[in-house]
């Protein structure tokens, strides 16, 4: 194999491919990278029996060939080069790195005993790249992070006719979005999808304008999803195993009613949060006190420091027989992300009964109806009387 190429799309091609080895491999054959070159592209590919990622960038090829190194070294060599032309070579047991003046020679490790990747299944539809980014990142939030629980680890993804849904919970919040979606094939299914891996394939796929969503198998544990787009120097594909288990049903906690609503300025209730979450004791809530035409937030850590800040806002109790709920207190940490996960400018809290959860919609305008496309529900905290 003889190739050259940019050392930017070898970097960034490399660096791709290369994330998702695994830093202690059960196997040392998996902290292989394989490189396949020919017909005027080159082909960087890596697998750990959980989920493997290709990606096809364009390249001046001599001589078609494969090879296999170490991903990682390879990784750290590329993004340290100079900014040059890189030429790949491979010799008869290792494969050579010439930049300007700089050269590297990696040992190749045996082809023959790399496991064959899976193939890609048969797509299912499309949806619109950046959407779909944006998406994933207002959901994975609430999605859980410890592994010994790993059915909250992951992302529900739920076809439905034109309809995309993606829900996550870690059992003490939950968020919902739901973006267009252009089916290839009839039916209604669902996955469970590691939020991780969802997380950085959806980032890593906003150079072109559609991301293709193939499912093997829509019961969660026992089939396979892939994911094609286009980043920063070529074409990309992801597959990756479902997570095994049953998604709790919490769906049904997004339609709340709230007896009342709190409307205000997101960017305003960010700030102040920010600011008093600053004096918040670990484990305690920030307070939200709600009043006819405003509300307060307080936090405190016992008697060393208290924080206070009153914020306008548009108060509505639809009992009509006065404010029902006068207090809530909130996990600072998951209001913040909650608010941060918001695209319109206003928000609304929506309030059922004192500490039963609280809902959180965007809105375009303060008198505008909610904009029903992304919800977040979040568990209240037990305040001290």
């Amino acid at each position: 194999m003889k190739i050259r190429l940019e050392r930017d799309v070898l970097a960034e091609a490399v660096q791709w491919a290369a994330r998702s080895l695994p830093t202690r491999p059960s196997v040392p054959i998996l902290a292989g990278l394989m490189i396949k070159a020919a017909a005027g592209k080159v082909t960087m590919s890596s697998f750990d029996y959980e989920t493997s990622a290709c990606v096809t960038a364009p390249a001046e090829v001599s001589e078609d060939g494969t090879v296999l190194v170490l991903g990682r070294l390879l990784a750290d060599i590329a993004r340290s080069l100079p900014s040059k032309p890189v030429e790949l070579e491979t010799q008869v047991s290792s494969l050579s790195v010439v930049c300007g003046s700089a050269r590297f020679t990696l040992q190749t490790l045996p082809i023959e005993d790399y496991p064959a990747l899976p193939e890609m299944p048969q797509a299912t539809g499309t949806v619109d790249s950046e959407a779909f980014a944006q998406a994933v990142s207002q959901v994975v939030i609430a999605a859980g992070r410890d592994e010994l629980l790993p059915v909250f680890t992951g992302v529900r993804m739920e076809i439905g006719g034109e309809t995309l849904s993606l829900l996550a919970t870690d059992r003490y919040r939950m968020a919902l979005k739901e973006v267009p979606w252009t089916p290839t094939v009839r039916g209604d299914g669902a996955a469970l999808v590691p939020a991780r891996i969802l997380n950085e394939t959806a980032k890593s796929m906003t150079a072109g304008e559609q991301v293709t969503i193939s499912l093997s198998n829509q019961v969660a544990g026992d089939g396979l999803i892939g994911f094609e787009g286009t980043g920063p120097g070529g074409s990309r594909q992801i597959t990756t195993r479902l997570l095994d288990g049953e998604f709790p049903k919490v769906r049904h906690l997004m339609d709340i009613h709230g007896m009342v609503t709190v409307r205000a300025n997101t960017a305003e209730v960010v700030a102040a949060v920010k600011r008093v979450a600053l004096v918040a004791e670990r484990n305690t809530s920030l307070r939200m006190v709600i009043e006819d035409e405003s509300i307060t937030l307080e936090a405190a850590t016992g008697d060393q420091a208290q924080a206070v800040e009153a914020l306008e806002a548009v108060v509505t109790d639809t009992t009509g027989n006065g404010l029902a709920i006068t207090s809530a207190g909130f996990n600072p940490h998951y209001l913040a992300d909650a608010l941060a996960a918001l695209d319109q400018p206003y928000v609304e809290f929506s309030f059922t009964a004192p500490g039963k959860p609280c809902l959180l919609m965007g809105l375009s305008d303060v008198d505008a109806e909610p904009v029903p496309d992304y919800r977040h529900v979040i568990m209240l905290m037990r305040m001290p009387v």
